[in-house]
This record gives C-alpha cells, sequence and structure tokens, in this order.
C-alpha cells in the first residue's frame, strides 16, 4: 500500500507549480508540510464553499449564475419554500422585492434624465470612447459649475435680494467702519449716467466695467455687514466666506471620488507589459462603434498601438544598450532643450507681468475711458496668456522630438509642459495684479495697508480679470471654429490644390481640447470668490461649447490617429482638473488669509483680512465652546493629528502594497495552472501511447 500512496505524492511534485514553489522557498526538505499546508489551505477553502453555496441560494434565481432550466427549477423550488414561511416573513419578502423592483424601475427613468445622454451616445457610436470621454468631461464640468453657482447663489446672493426687496420682513444691517481712514472708504464705480452709446454697453459687458461693475456680479455690490429676516440675524461675511470654503471642498471631493475608479483601472493596466499586448488582442474592440469609417479607424488605432508597444521595447533594447558616449550626447542635449523650454517659460512669464502692469495702470485713463483703445488696453494680459498657450504647445511639441525619449513619454512630457503653461500663466497674472495692489512706494499703502489710490476695491478688479479672461477663452474659441476649422473643411472638401489637400482635415485632439476646458475651469474656481456669479457664467459657456465642439466633430475634424483609451483618458483628464483646483487654493489663500480687504465695499471691508471672520465669529460662541475650538488649532492638537494621519497613511500604503503582492501571486498561479495544464495534457498523451 506505501507505493500507491506515495505515488501521487511523487506525481504531483512534478507539476510546474509544486516545482515553482519549492524554488521560491529555496528548501527542498520543506516538501512534506508544504503539501500539508496546501491541503490544510484546500480544507479550509471546503469549508468555506458551503457558506458560499447558502449565500448564492439566498439570491434571487435570475442573479444566479445558472442554466435557464436551472433558474427554473430554483425558482420553483424558491416559491414553494415561500408558502412555508410565516405571513411576517412573506409580507418582509415581498415588500423587499417591490422596492427592490420600486428602485430598479426609477433608477431607469432617471437614466432618461441624463444631459446630453443620446448625444453623447451617438458620439460613442460614430467616433468611439476616447472621444466620447471628452463631452462626458465637459457635461461634468456643467453640471459642476451649475451646482457651484446654486451653492453662491443660495448662500450670498438670495439674502441680499431678499433683503433689498423687504421679503420676509427682512431689514439690512450696516456696522459702522473703527480705526479707519476716510481715504479708504471712498470707492465709486464708473457706472454709466446719462445718454450712453451702444459700443459703451457692449465695451462693459466685455470688459464687466461700468453698469456690470455695479451689480450683483462682482464682490463690490455685497458691501452688507447682516441681513435681518425676521428675528433671525444672517452674517453675510461668514456666509461668503463659508460658502466659498464649501465649493472648494465639493469640487475636490468630486474630483476625487471620480478619479478612484480610473486609477484602480490604470493600476491594474500598467501592471503588467503582457497583460497590456493580451487586452489589446483580446479586449481592445470598441463594441459601441456602429459607423463603418469608425471601424476602419479603430483598426488602424489598434494596429497602430500594437506597432507603438513594440517600437516601445525595441527602443528601450537600444537604451539598455547604449555606450556611455551616447548617454553623455543626449543627456546634454536634453539639459540644452530643457533650458531653452525654461527660458521660453520665462519670456512667456516676464510678458505676462509687464502686460499685466501696464494694462492696469493705463485701462484708468479717464480721458481714454469709452474708447476702443482703452478695451485692447484692458484686454491685453488675456490675448498675451492666448498667444502663449497657443506658441508655447507648438514650440514644445517640435522640441520634443530631439530628446530621443519613448513615444508614450513624449506624449505625457509635452502635456505636462502646456499643462504648467496654461495653469502658470493664471498664476503670473495674479501674482501681477497682487504686485500692483500692493505697490507701496511713496508710503502708497499706509492708510489702508493697500494701494487705495488706484484699487479701492481690488477684489472686483481681480473679479473683472477673470471675468475677461473667461469671456476671451470663449470668443477664441468660437472663432477658431467659425473662422478656421469651417473654412478649412470647405477648401479640403471643394478645392483640389495639393497644398490645401496636404493639410486636409484636422484631427479632434482630444488633450488639446480638454487643457482648453480645464484652463477656463480654474479661472472659474479662482473668479468665483471675486465674481460669485461667474459658475453661472460658466455654465452656459460649456453648454454652447458642449454645441459647438459637437459640430465641428461631426462636421469638420476627424478622430486622431493616436487615440487614448477612454478609461486612461478619464483618469487623466481628473488628475489634470485636480492640478487645476490645486492651484486655485493657493491665490485663494493668499488672497483670504494675507493680503489686507478692501475697507471701502465688499462683505470684509470690517476685517483686515477676510479669514479674520472666522475668529470674530468663535469669540461670540459660550467659552467651552471657544475653548475647544482654538484648542483644535492650536500646536498642541495639530502635531498629534499629524503624526496620526501619517500612521493611518503608512498603514494604507503598506495595505496597498500587501495587495498588490497578493495580485502578483495570484497573476503566478494563473500562469502556472496553464502550465499545470499542459503537463497534464503531456501525461496524458504519453500515457495513450
Amino acid at each position: 500500500e506505501e507505493p500507491h500512496g506515495a505515488a501521487p505524492v511523487d506525481f504531483l511534485q512534478e507539476l510546474p507549480s509544486c516545482q515553482s514553489a519549492r524554488r521560491r522557498r529555496g528548501d527542498t526538505q520543506e516538501r512534506r508540510p508544504a503539501l500539508l499546508g496546501t491541503a490544510g489551505s484546500r480544507g479550509a477553502a471546503a469549508r468555506e464553499l458551503p457558506q458560499e453555496r447558502d449565500k448564492l441560494a439566498d439570491r434571487p434565481a435570475r442573479e444566479q449564475p445558472k442554466c435557464m432550466a436551472e433558474k427554473r427549477r430554483t425558482r420553483d423550488f424558491q416559491q414553494a419554500d415561500t408558502e412555508r414561511l410565516s405571513r411576517w416573513k412573506k409580507w418582509k419578502r415581498t415588500s423587499s422585492k417591490s422596492l427592490k423592483k420600486a428602485l430598479s424601475e426609477v433608477k431607469g427613468l432617471s437614466s432618461y434624465l441624463v444631459l446630453w445622454r443620446h448625444d453623447i451616445h451617438s458620439i460613442e457610436g460614430k467616433f468611439g470612447t476616447g472621444i466620447q470621454s471628452y463631452f462626458s468631461f465637459l457635461r461634468f464640468l456643467v453640471l459642476l459649475n451649475f451646482i457651484i453657482f446654486i451653492l453662491m447663489f443660495s448662500f450670498v446672493t438670495l439674502p441680499t435680494v431678499i433683503s433689498k426687496y423687504g421679503l420676509f420682513n427682512s431689514t439690512i444691517a450696516y456696522i459702522s467702519p473703527k480705526n479707519r481712514d476716510d481715504v479708504c472708504t471712498v470707492y465709486e464705480p464708473g457706472g454709466n449716467k446719462g445718454l450712453v452709446y451702444f459700443y459703451t454697453y457692449l465695451k462693459d459687458l466685455l470688459s464687466g466695467t461700468g453698469f456690470l461693475e455695479v451689480t450683483r456680479l462682482f464682490y463690490g455690490y455685497y458691501s452688507i455687514d447682516a441681513v435681518w429676516i425676521s428675528i433671525m440675524r444672517y452674517n453675510l461675511p461668514l456666509a461668503y466666506l463659508l460658502a466659498t470654503f464649501a465649493y472648494l471642498a465639493l469640487s475636490f471631493l468630486w474630483i476625487i471620488k471620480r478619479s478612484v475608479e480610473g486609477f484602480k483601472h490604470n493600476l491594474v493596466h500598467d501592471a503588467d507589459p503582457f497583460q497590456s499586448y493580451c487586452n489589446k488582442i483580446f479586449a481592445g474592440w470598441d463594441f459601441c462603434i456602429t459607423d463603418p469609417s469608425a471601424a476602419r479607424l479603430k483598426h488602424r488605432s489598434l494596429q497602430y498601438e500594437l506597432q507603438t508597444d513594440l517600437q516601445e521595447e525595441k527602443l528601450k533594447q537600444k537604451i539598455a544598450e547604449r555606450r556611455m558616449e551616447e548617454k553623455l550626447r543626449i543627456y546634454s542635449l536634453r539639459i540644452f532643450i530643457n533650458i531653452i523650454v525654461i527660458a521660453i517659460l520665462s519670456g512667456c512669464f516676464y510678458s505676462i507681468y509687464k502686460v499685466t502692469v501696464f494694462s492696469q495702470e493705463k485701462s484708468n485713463d479717464i480721458y481714454n475711458a469709452n474708447s476702443l483703445v482703452n478695451l485692447l488696453v484692458q484686454y491685453l494680459p488675456s490675448m498675451v496668456i492666448t498667444l502663449a498657450n497657443f506658441i508655447g504647445p507648438l514650440i514644445f511639441s517640435f522640441l520634443i522630438r530631439f530628446e530621443d525619449y519613448t513615444p508614450a513619454f513624449e506624449i505625457k512630457l509635452t502635456l505636462l509642459r502646456c499643462v504648467f503653461v496654461r495653469l502658470a500663466s493664471i498664476g503670473v497674472l495674479l501674482f501681477s495684479l497682487w504686485s500692483q495692489i500692493s505697490d507701496c512706494g511713496n508710503d502708497k499703502c499706509k492708510p489702508c495697508g493697500y494701494n487705495y489710490k488706484l484699487y479701492p476695491c481690488w477684489e472686483s478688479d481681480v473679479g473683472q480679470e477673470m471675468y475677461k479672461l473667461m469671456i476671451f477663452d470663449f470668443i477664441v474659441i468660437l472663432a477658431v471654429a467659425l473662422f478656421l476649422d469651417f473654412p478649412r473643411k470647405l477648401l479640403v472638401t471643394h478645392c483640389s490644390c495639393k497644398l490645401v489637400q496636404w493639410f486636409g482635415h484636422k484631427e479632434f485632439e482630444i488633450s488639446d481640447n480638454v487643457l482648453e476646458i480645464i484652463y477656463g475651469q480654474t479661472i472659474c474656481w479662482i473668479g468665483t470668490f471675486f465674481s460669485p456669479l461667474l459658475p453661472a457664467i460658466a455654465t452656459i459657456k460649456y453648454f454652447i461649447i458642449f454645441y459647438v465642439k459637437k459640430i465641428v466633430l461631426i462636421h469638420t475634424r476627424k478622430p486622431a490617429a493616436r487615440p487614448i483609451r477612454a478609461s486612461s483618458s478619464n483618469f487623466f483628464f481628473l488628475v489634470v482638473l485636480l492640478i487645476g483646483l490645486l492651484l486655485a487654493f493657493i491665490p485663494l489663500g493668499v488672497s483670504i488669509a494675507h493680503i489686507p480687504c478692501s475697507k471701502a465695499c465688499g462683505p470684509f471691508r470690517n476685517f483686515n483680512t477676510s479669514w479674520e471672520v472666522i475668529p470674530d465669529t468663535i469669540i461670540q460662541f459660550p467659552t467651552g465652546l471657544q475653548q475647544l475650538l482654538f484648542g483644535m488649532a492650536s500646536e498642541a492638537f495639530a502635531v498629534p493629528f499629524f503624526v496620526v494621519l501619517c500612521i493611518l497613511m503608512f498603514y494604507v500604503i503598506a495595505l496597498a502594497r500587501a495587495h498588490k503582492r497578493v495580485v502578483e501571486q495570484l497573476r503566478e498561479q494563473l500562469v502556472l495552472e496553464s502550465r499545470d495544464k499542459m503537463f497534464l495534457i503531456r501525461k496524458i498523451a504519453e500515457a495513450q501511447r
């Protein structure tokens, strides 16, 4: 009996999986315990199997992984089992099924209420999921801006409207400023009076000055300290600041929530190059495509992706075989090109700075207040920023060819540089404005803490700059569609000139279009504090842009020859959007906590900075609550909280690494199982022979 009992063990030890496990352990003397451990784990799995089977039996028949005949038998068995239950359990099970059915119907009906549902599905069917992801991202920004607008309107604008018209027995409370110089409270907006020409209204509409400056669109209008609604006192400065924190927190959490799914997919997709090849070959087809031309394009894109992957592998092999002289030459060239890139960025930022200073100094010329020249001077910063955003990416795309990177890294580095140009230009503009606001030469800032002569209400001036950036960006998008895309389409269609045909149809570059709308969204986040109704303008802007881009895509553009997957593109869009949001935190934080508030306008005119409304409100709380809040803001609470946060972070990182190791082991087991099958097939064939 001993040989018969030992034979299966010897046979199992010949399996590739067992030999691989022995090599991994490095100890050939532990074969028997390893086998016992394997048997033990199998016994544990066998004990867990009945529990899983019981859970599966409790599920409805249609949700069980069985054929239709077995599902019908399971359903009949469940119905017969239900008849033996008590009335309470019958009612409970029936109500649970009815509730699930009602929720399912409501969910199905709510899908028809999704904005642009049919349009996005048609785009997905004609052009694939890559381009569809751009329009879904645009829909997300429309919803986000609409919710931000509802938030700011409800807590900031609506109370002022209620108090102005005396609704709900409401009144306005003003607090006279204390220890303030009279020169600091002088603010005379340049509203239009008397007979005004039409082009003056058009100029004011484009620049945010004139009649728009004294409306609810800008910060300077909300010069109210409190609103009494019946017997309730509404603290408008506190509500203004908390609404700002709320829309920033809402944007941050919403972006993080949407990006988690894409991050998980990218983490799994990029873990193994071999898996990437398998995904492209066996799961790369987009079954949403119904258009024949789009199907041919998808064939070419899959072929291009495989060629690109093979080229990258070949290039990696070439990089590994480089000699020291070649490495020195390439690194020296890359350093030189990066110096050129830094010089270009410095030139762009310096131009934006000088133009902003010039625009602020010349736009207040009262003799030129209503002229076209004054409007152009006011729009100079927006024009220079747009020009830098247009020229910079073209230069970067040309220079990246000489740096000898892999194709995938070329795309990422070029996009990173383009993102930096677009978003950093906004920061340079704000820095230029703040340098003018805080320009204290010749004791200009002594009475008020800022340049009150040039900027009596500097928050409204910053809001006007953000308003002009958003309007000009919208005008540029429309102008490109009307005066470049459609004429190019007509020329390519009706002109047989070789030069025109060489240009051909322009591709729909997803990354460039995404950077375009993220740039506008960053402007909206920064400008909402200085212009509370700016999210409403952004909502209308993106709503129109959706239809403009849809028409441009269908009639004038062709899909890119180098498309990106919807999952990876969605994750990339949200990461860049998160970078824009984090960039918006910096100027808003400086404006709220560092720069002195205007003493002539706004809800914070009785505070040195906007942040001071928080401690001023906490002082009115009971003593115990005050001590608790101030204690939470002290170093004694912050240091232990930071330590605990670091421990939790390290724990999560360790847990993620452990999960990653488990995933790697499972992949190895899948590979070994396939080898075991081949080994068994070989043994069976040998036995049959």
